[in-house]
């Protein structure tokens, strides 16, 4: 079985391989520990705290912590703290247990940036780490009534402690809703809007929330709609010049495969298990020992049948 070192280290090389830094929560989504429902719920302000970590003996935690920081540190990472904001209108900062320390908090919130990057793309990363979480806006699936006006129902609601408001006691009555589906139309209304919350909807199938768009401002959006129609030919000859791109990479593959798979064939050949000396119940041999079945069948059939034995009772019969 492995050591926690060794866990921790394939865990932080998994995250590196997906982004240019290593974190402790990707480490515990790595180890098993804190799952992405976990994680989204504290993110969004519906926990207090990282469940998860609560139920974890201090020692075990602070043994993957300096796991953690010795890999960083022996493989030159830079560490970088993170704030953690709650994606709420107050944007509260986020604790990861109730009662630790400051310097476990610290830890915790501590990124390892690998020293691969420049400076610039650095200071990119940390600007991204350091972004705070878009505001959250449930379209709800149930009834339900605002606890600061008491106006029954809507099509959207903004989940508080004290419970769901309406978009207009939430101050986001000005927005509107441009559904997903188009992501250079999203990704334009949204830098274009001083304010954008993300819509997400409960998928009872899946048991998580769904992404169903954004609210942005209604001239943020009428901007984005007249930059895409502008550039509508550049970005179809775009798509049109990036599948054919695709196509010849696959192609390229395929050949690359084919030749591989024909060179190392014999030596695969050589070293294939060989065939089970049982010799199976097939061709002749089957078919001798079903003709044997079907002639002892049809010779029991064709007996004659016996007189009953002295001694023993036969069912009378009646007469109509």
């Amino acid at each position: 079985m492995p050591s926690i070192e060794q866990r921790v280290a394939a865990a932080a090389e998994a995250a590196l391989g997906r982004d240019k830094s290593v974190s402790p929560l990707d480490v515990f989504g790595g180890l098993g520990w804190v799952t992405a429902n976990h994680e989204d719920r504290w993110r969004q302000g519906r926990d207090a705290y990282l469940l998860p970590l609560e139920a974890l003996r201090p020692g075990k935690l602070a043994g993957v912590l300096d796991a953690l920081r010795r890999w960083a540190e022996s493989r030159g990472f830079q560490p970088s703290e993170t704030a953690y904001v709650s994606a709420t209108r107050d944007r509260r900062p986020l604790r990861f247990l109730a009662a630790a320390g400051e310097d476990v908090e610290c830890a915790l919130r501590t990124h390892w940036i690998s020293p691969d990057l420049t400076e610039t793309q650095r200071e990119r990363v940390v600007e991204r780490q350091n972004r705070p979480p878009d505001l959250l806006v449930i379209m709800p699936l149930k009834d339900w009534t605002c606890t600061d006006c008491g106006v029954e129902g809507g099509d959207l609601l903004v989940m508080e402690d004290a419970g769901p408001l309406c978009l207009t006691c939430a101050d986001l009555d000005h927005l509107v809703l441009l559904p997903a589906g188009d992501a250079t139309l999203t990704r334009r209304a949204k830098k274009a809007s001083g304010l954008s919350a993300v819509v997400v909807q409960w998928n009872r199938s899946r048991k998580r929330y769904q992404r169903r768009g954004i609210l942005v401002e209604d001239g943020a959006l009428e901007q984005a709609e007249a930059s895409c129609l502008a550039d509508e030919e550049v970005r179809r000859r775009q798509r049109e010049r990036g599948r054919e791109r695709r196509a010849r990479q696959d192609a390229e593959l395929t050949s690359r495969m084919v030749a591989e798979i024909a060179g190392c064939s014999p030596a695969a050949r050589s070293h294939a298990p060989k065939r089970s000396p049982r010799t199976p119940r097939c061709g002749g041999a089957a078919a001798s020992g079903g003709a044997r079945r079907d002639e002892r069948s049809t010779r029991l059939r064709s007996r004659p049948r016996s007189s009953p034995r002295c001694g023993t009772r036969t069912r009378p019969t009646t007469s109509c």
